[in-house]
């Protein structure tokens, strides 16, 4: 028979470094789990991904056992890592940050493939070039056609 499911925890912890200290040690404490357990599960599965920030999607069942899945680091952080920025602009639409390159962009795309609700590569791209346009980071160049 499954377990029953609780509920849901979603959090933002960086590769490698999860810690009882907050914001993890509340969440998970408030859910009665046991927090040094997933600390040393979550460091050990991050290991390769070491200091960026990921998704991580803790499922609780009853018994306060869990599982998790760790998705790919969010888009607006990718952008910046190619941008060489630090944060995005405060009035996109007037102050642009930094500029990317589709081949980024492409790149971008084929890495957060899996989590995004696409199926063409071309529409994933677009997706990215819209978060980016968001932040104020240029794309630059004209949308590679196939």
């Amino acid at each position: 028979m499954a377990k029953q499911i609780d509920t849901y925890l979603k959090l933002q912890i960086r590769g490698g470094q999860a810690n009882p200290s907050p914001p993890v040690g509340p969440a998970l404490g408030s859910k009665g789990l046991n927090i040094m357990e997933f600390c040393n599960q979550f460091n050990a599965r991050s290991e390769d991904k070491k200091g960026q920030v990921l998704p991580v999607l803790i499922t609780i069942y009853k018994d306060k056992s869990f599982d998790f899945v760790i998705k790919t680091p969010p888009a607006s952080v990718l952008i910046l890592e190619a941008a060489n920025k630090k944060k995005g602009s405060d009035q996109s639409n007037i102050n642009k940050v930094g500029s990317i390159t589709w081949d980024q962009v492409k790149t971008i795309a084929e890495t957060k493939m899996k989590d995004l609700n696409s199926f063409k590569i071309e529409s994933a791209m677009m997706m990215i070039a819209g978060t980016a346009r968001s932040m104020g980071v240029r794309v630059k160049g004209d949308f590679p056609v196939n």
